[in-house]
């Protein structure tokens, strides 16, 4: 059984079981959550799609972890005219752990 969950502006693909990084969320460490946009669902030759959301599906996720992403540079250069701007940028995310789709 597998879902199709939109989060942060993403979709991903999840089954229970699943660890993944999500787009950062206000929740604390250890904490149940509940996400309320699904997709799709799926299980075996069944298949449920949303228009756009599947009515009343859920996915029950556990928070394991917060963090920031690898760094990101950025440099802009305008050649002979002694223009040269560097900035750097790290995402936050949040590591989760899927429980269980209802």
């Amino acid at each position: 059984m597998y879902a199709v969950i939109q989060t942060g502006g993403k979709q991903y693909r999840v089954s229970a079981g699943e660890k993944l990084k999500i787009e950062l969320i206000t929740a604390d460490i250890g904490q149940e959550i509940e996400l309320d946009q699904v997709l799709m669902v799926a299980d075996g030759d069944k298949l449920k799609m949303g228009a756009p959301l599947v009515a009343g599906a859920r996915v029950k996720a556990r928070v394991l972890s917060h963090g920031r992403g690898e760094k990101v540079r950025i440099f802009k250069l305008n050649r002979r005219k002694h223009y040269r701007r560097s900035q750097g940028h790290r995402q936050g995310y949040t590591e989760i752990e899927i429980l269980g789709i209802a």
